[in-house]
């Protein structure tokens, strides 16, 4: 079993930046994949970025790219979503999630590992 634990939301005007973390633990040396993904009210959950960890690639939706960044630390077993330019449309419950198959899949069905959401507010 994985557990993840997601941190770092809050309310933010439009423009600001906020990091968010997700820390790994347990059977930690079977995830090949951490994303990151979102649920605004009345949406369903959409994939936001992923980091395959055993080739060191990143992918994004085409909405945040140039403006967020997904990093690790392995060290740490610590995942982060650097979120600058905020948007009011970037206002949702932000979850990680972790799978074993070394592969990244915007289908949230795919992830069997979950984090807490973490509230994101952007006012504008």
């Amino acid at each position: 079993q994985v557990r993840l634990v997601g941190s770092g939301g809050g309310l933010v005007q439009a423009g600001g930046s906020l990091r968010l973390s997700c820390a790994a633990s347990g059977r930690t040396f079977s995830i090949a994949v951490m994303a990151w993904f979102r649920q605004a009210p009345g949406k369903e959950r959409e994939f936001v970025a992923g980091d395959n960890w055993r080739d060191d690639t990143t992918y994004y939706t085409d909405s945040v790219k140039g403006r967020f960044t997904i990093s690790r630390d392995n060290a740490k077993n610590t995942v982060y979503l650097q979120m600058n330019s905020l948007k009011p449309e970037d206002t949702a419950l932000y979850y990680c999630a972790a799978r074993s198959i070394n592969s990244v899949t915007v289908s949230i069905h795919q992830y069997p590992y979950w984090g807490e959401g973490t509230q994101v507010t952007v006012s504008s």
